[in-house]
Protein backbone atom coordinates (compact mmCIF):
# COMPACT_ATOMS: atom_id res chain seq x y z
CA UNK A 1 0.00 0.00 0.00
CA UNK A 2 1.01 3.57 -1.10
CA UNK A 3 2.27 5.69 1.88
CA UNK A 4 -0.91 8.13 2.34
CA UNK A 5 1.66 10.88 4.16
CA UNK A 6 3.30 13.45 2.73
CA UNK A 7 4.91 16.40 3.56
CA UNK A 8 2.35 18.43 1.58
CA UNK A 9 -0.38 16.86 2.81
CA UNK A 10 0.38 16.49 6.63
CA UNK A 11 -2.21 18.82 8.14
CA UNK A 12 -0.94 22.25 9.54
CA UNK A 13 -1.48 22.69 13.05
CA UNK A 14 -1.64 26.25 15.04
CA UNK A 15 -0.98 25.60 18.27
CA UNK A 16 -0.78 28.56 20.64
CA UNK A 17 1.87 28.29 23.23
CA UNK A 18 -0.98 29.86 25.65
CA UNK A 19 -3.00 27.04 24.71
CA UNK A 20 -0.30 24.09 25.37
CA UNK A 21 1.35 26.14 28.27
CA UNK A 22 -1.67 25.83 30.67
CA UNK A 23 -0.94 24.75 34.03
CA UNK A 24 -2.00 21.60 35.02
CA UNK A 25 -3.20 19.97 38.31
CA UNK A 26 -0.70 19.09 40.62
CA UNK A 27 -0.23 15.33 40.85
CA UNK A 28 -0.13 15.86 44.24
CA UNK A 29 -3.55 17.68 44.90
CA UNK A 30 -6.02 14.08 45.65
CA UNK A 31 -8.67 12.95 43.02
CA UNK A 32 -10.92 13.73 45.23
CA UNK A 33 -10.41 17.53 45.27
CA UNK A 34 -10.36 17.84 42.18
CA UNK A 35 -13.33 19.46 40.24
CA UNK A 36 -15.47 17.76 36.98
CA UNK A 37 -13.82 20.51 34.95
CA UNK A 38 -10.28 20.10 36.57
CA UNK A 39 -10.28 16.73 35.13
CA UNK A 40 -11.84 17.40 31.92
CA UNK A 41 -9.24 19.48 31.35
CA UNK A 42 -6.59 17.45 32.82
CA UNK A 43 -8.17 15.07 30.12
CA UNK A 44 -8.36 16.88 27.34
CA UNK A 45 -4.55 18.78 27.91
CA UNK A 46 -2.96 15.04 27.85
CA UNK A 47 -4.92 14.11 25.02
CA UNK A 48 -3.65 17.36 23.12
CA UNK A 49 0.11 16.47 23.98
CA UNK A 50 -0.24 13.12 22.83
CA UNK A 51 -1.80 14.23 19.81
CA UNK A 52 0.81 16.61 18.87
CA UNK A 53 3.32 13.63 19.75
CA UNK A 54 1.39 11.13 16.90
CA UNK A 55 1.59 14.15 14.55
CA UNK A 56 4.98 14.22 15.50
CA UNK A 57 5.83 10.94 15.13
CA UNK A 58 4.06 10.66 11.62
CA UNK A 59 6.13 13.77 10.20
CA UNK A 60 9.55 11.68 11.65
CA UNK A 61 8.82 9.21 9.32
CA UNK A 62 7.85 11.20 6.36
CA UNK A 63 11.15 13.61 6.50
CA UNK A 64 13.28 10.52 6.98
CA UNK A 65 11.83 9.13 3.94
CA UNK A 66 12.82 11.86 2.00
CA UNK A 67 16.02 11.85 3.09
CA UNK A 68 16.63 8.51 2.42
CA UNK A 69 15.86 8.88 -0.84
CA UNK A 70 17.76 11.79 -1.64
CA UNK A 71 20.26 12.03 -4.44
CA UNK A 72 23.50 11.09 -3.00
CA UNK A 73 25.40 13.68 -5.29
CA UNK A 74 22.63 16.20 -4.59
CA UNK A 75 23.30 15.68 -1.24
CA UNK A 76 26.81 16.07 -1.19
CA UNK A 77 26.28 19.25 -3.37
CA UNK A 78 24.07 20.84 -0.53
CA UNK A 79 26.71 19.74 2.30
CA UNK A 80 29.38 21.39 0.31
CA UNK A 81 27.09 24.33 -0.11
CA UNK A 82 25.46 24.67 3.66
CA UNK A 83 29.27 24.56 4.98
CA UNK A 84 30.46 27.39 2.82
CA UNK A 85 27.66 29.47 3.69
CA UNK A 86 28.82 29.06 7.18
CA UNK A 87 32.12 29.40 6.97
CA UNK A 88 32.03 32.63 4.75
CA UNK A 89 29.28 34.04 7.35
CA UNK A 90 30.74 37.28 9.51
CA UNK A 91 28.91 35.42 12.41
CA UNK A 92 30.47 32.27 12.34
CA UNK A 93 34.28 34.24 11.38
CA UNK A 94 33.35 36.26 14.74
CA UNK A 95 32.67 33.87 16.90
CA UNK A 96 35.29 32.61 19.50
CA UNK A 97 32.79 29.97 21.44
CA UNK A 98 31.01 26.99 19.43
CA UNK A 99 28.69 24.47 20.35
CA UNK A 100 28.09 22.05 17.18
CA UNK A 101 26.44 18.77 16.64
CA UNK A 102 29.40 16.09 15.11
CA UNK A 103 27.27 14.91 12.07
CA UNK A 104 26.91 11.08 11.21
CA UNK A 105 26.08 9.69 7.70
CA UNK A 106 24.17 7.57 9.27
CA UNK A 107 21.67 9.83 10.15
CA UNK A 108 21.96 11.68 7.45
CA UNK A 109 22.39 14.82 9.10
CA UNK A 110 24.19 17.77 7.42
CA UNK A 111 28.43 17.09 7.39
CA UNK A 112 29.71 20.05 9.57
CA UNK A 113 33.35 17.81 9.10
CA UNK A 114 34.43 21.07 7.11
CA UNK A 115 32.98 23.76 9.78
CA UNK A 116 34.57 22.09 12.66
CA UNK A 117 38.00 21.21 10.95
CA UNK A 118 38.10 25.15 9.89
CA UNK A 119 37.29 26.22 13.24
CA UNK A 120 39.65 23.85 15.32
CA UNK A 121 42.39 25.38 12.23
CA UNK A 122 42.45 28.72 13.59
CA UNK A 123 45.10 29.80 15.93
CA UNK A 124 45.28 33.31 15.97
CA UNK A 125 47.83 34.94 18.01
CA UNK A 126 45.74 37.03 19.85
CA UNK A 127 44.84 34.94 22.93
CA UNK A 128 41.45 36.79 23.33
CA UNK A 129 40.47 35.98 19.76
CA UNK A 130 41.52 32.28 20.29
CA UNK A 131 38.63 30.13 19.61
CA UNK A 132 37.00 27.01 21.75
CA UNK A 133 34.77 24.31 20.27
CA UNK A 134 32.46 22.34 22.48
CA UNK A 135 30.67 19.13 21.14
CA UNK A 136 27.74 16.73 22.36
CA UNK A 137 28.27 13.93 24.89
CA UNK A 138 24.88 11.81 25.48
CA UNK A 139 25.21 10.61 28.67
CA UNK A 140 22.02 8.59 29.30
CA UNK A 141 18.47 7.85 27.58
CA UNK A 142 16.88 10.82 30.40
CA UNK A 143 17.70 14.00 28.10
CA UNK A 144 20.83 14.15 29.84
CA UNK A 145 23.28 15.47 27.38
CA UNK A 146 26.99 17.50 27.65
CA UNK A 147 28.69 19.60 25.72
CA UNK A 148 32.50 19.11 26.24
CA UNK A 149 35.33 21.12 24.97
CA UNK A 150 37.50 19.80 22.29
CA UNK A 151 41.20 20.76 20.69
CA UNK A 152 41.37 18.10 18.00
CA UNK A 153 39.21 15.37 16.38
CA UNK A 154 41.75 12.97 17.91
CA UNK A 155 39.16 13.88 21.00
CA UNK A 156 36.72 12.22 19.38
CA UNK A 157 35.65 8.75 20.09
CA UNK A 158 32.58 6.15 18.66
CA UNK A 159 29.77 5.67 20.86
CA UNK A 160 27.16 2.23 21.36
CA UNK A 161 25.64 3.60 18.41
CA UNK A 162 28.94 4.49 16.17
CA UNK A 163 28.50 8.16 17.04
CA UNK A 164 31.94 10.21 17.47
CA UNK A 165 31.48 11.86 20.84
CA UNK A 166 34.24 13.83 22.98
CA UNK A 167 35.56 11.32 25.16
CA UNK A 168 35.07 12.18 29.45
CA UNK A 169 38.49 12.90 29.81
CA UNK A 170 41.56 14.06 28.29
CA UNK A 171 44.86 12.15 27.30
CA UNK A 172 46.44 13.78 30.38
CA UNK A 173 43.04 12.22 32.08
CA UNK A 174 41.74 15.56 32.93
CA UNK A 175 38.37 16.10 32.92
CA UNK A 176 37.03 17.83 29.97
CA UNK A 177 36.00 21.60 30.47
CA UNK A 178 32.20 21.37 30.18
CA UNK A 179 30.47 24.73 28.62
CA UNK A 180 27.52 24.90 31.54
CA UNK A 181 30.57 25.45 33.66
CA UNK A 182 32.73 27.86 31.53
CA UNK A 183 33.30 31.56 32.87
CA UNK A 184 32.64 32.72 29.18
CA UNK A 185 29.27 32.59 27.23
CA UNK A 186 28.80 30.61 24.16
CA UNK A 187 28.54 33.02 20.87
CA UNK A 188 26.94 29.95 18.54
CA UNK A 189 24.92 27.19 18.32
CA UNK A 190 25.05 25.06 15.30
CA UNK A 191 21.75 22.59 15.52
CA UNK A 192 21.21 19.05 13.95
CA UNK A 193 17.30 18.14 13.19
CA UNK A 194 14.89 16.65 11.14
CA UNK A 195 12.44 19.14 10.55
CA UNK A 196 12.16 22.89 10.23
CA UNK A 197 9.96 26.01 9.27
CA UNK A 198 10.56 29.28 8.62
CA UNK A 199 9.13 30.33 11.81
CA UNK A 200 11.98 28.61 13.41
CA UNK A 201 10.38 25.61 14.95
CA UNK A 202 12.15 22.55 15.15
CA UNK A 203 11.27 18.88 14.85
CA UNK A 204 14.14 16.58 16.28
CA UNK A 205 14.48 13.38 16.82
CA UNK A 206 12.31 13.16 19.67
CA UNK A 207 15.04 11.91 22.50
CA UNK A 208 14.59 15.86 23.63
CA UNK A 209 18.38 16.10 24.10
CA UNK A 210 19.05 19.04 22.63
CA UNK A 211 15.66 21.13 23.61
CA UNK A 212 16.70 20.03 27.40
CA UNK A 213 19.92 21.08 26.68
CA UNK A 214 19.50 24.34 25.65
CA UNK A 215 16.94 25.16 28.21
CA UNK A 216 19.20 25.10 30.82
CA UNK A 217 22.07 26.88 28.92
CA UNK A 218 19.54 29.90 28.49
CA UNK A 219 18.53 30.22 32.28
CA UNK A 220 22.24 29.77 32.42
CA UNK A 221 22.87 32.76 30.44
CA UNK A 222 19.90 34.78 32.18
CA UNK A 223 21.70 33.89 35.52
CA UNK A 224 25.21 35.33 34.73
CA UNK A 225 23.76 38.15 32.66
CA UNK A 226 24.82 36.72 29.51
CA UNK A 227 23.92 37.60 25.84
CA UNK A 228 22.01 34.26 24.37
CA UNK A 229 24.22 32.52 21.73
CA UNK A 230 22.31 32.50 18.30
CA UNK A 231 20.88 29.09 17.62
CA UNK A 232 21.48 27.66 14.51
CA UNK A 233 20.13 25.04 12.33
CA UNK A 234 21.69 23.38 9.42
CA UNK A 235 18.92 21.46 6.80
CA UNK A 236 19.03 19.92 3.19
CA UNK A 237 16.31 21.73 1.17
CA UNK A 238 14.05 18.52 1.72
CA UNK A 239 13.94 19.32 5.46
CA UNK A 240 12.27 22.66 5.28
CA UNK A 241 8.29 22.11 5.66
CA UNK A 242 5.32 24.66 5.89
CA UNK A 243 5.17 26.93 8.62
CA UNK A 244 2.63 25.17 10.95
CA UNK A 245 3.13 21.82 9.76
CA UNK A 246 5.56 21.27 13.21
CA UNK A 247 3.57 21.72 16.10
CA UNK A 248 5.03 22.91 19.38
CA UNK A 249 5.13 21.39 22.79
CA UNK A 250 6.27 23.58 26.01
CA UNK A 251 9.86 21.99 25.81
CA UNK A 252 10.50 22.79 22.22
CA UNK A 253 13.15 25.39 21.75
CA UNK A 254 12.73 27.53 18.16
CA UNK A 255 16.16 28.44 16.70
CA UNK A 256 17.13 31.71 15.44
CA UNK A 257 17.89 31.13 11.89
CA UNK A 258 18.70 27.97 9.01
CA UNK A 259 21.34 27.54 6.81
CA UNK A 260 20.41 26.33 3.85
CA UNK A 261 21.82 25.47 0.53
CA UNK A 262 19.97 28.68 -1.03
CA UNK A 263 21.37 30.34 2.01
CA UNK A 264 20.79 31.73 5.36
CA UNK A 265 17.17 32.06 6.43
CA UNK A 266 16.90 34.32 9.24
CA UNK A 267 13.84 34.37 11.88
CA UNK A 268 14.54 35.93 14.97
CA UNK A 269 15.24 39.81 15.76
CA UNK A 270 18.73 38.71 16.74
CA UNK A 271 19.32 36.57 13.25
CA UNK A 272 18.30 39.88 11.43
CA UNK A 273 20.94 41.84 13.37
CA UNK A 274 23.56 40.02 12.12
CA UNK A 275 22.29 39.23 8.93
CA UNK A 276 25.00 41.18 6.91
Amino acid sequence: MTNPWTVASIPRFFFTRSAILRRQPSPCSGVATMSAAGEKNFSSDAAHLETIFKQKKALRSVVKRDLKSMDPILRSQEDEAIQRIVMEAPWFKACKRLCAYISSSALREVDTTQIMSHFLGSHPEDLQMQKKLFVPRVEDRNRNMRMLHISSTDDLIANSMDILEPAPVDADGNEREDVLFANEPVDLFLLPGLAFDKAGRRLGRGGGYYDTFLSRYQELAMERNWKQPLKIALCYSVQIVDEGTIPLTPNDILVDALVSPSGVIPISPAALEIRH
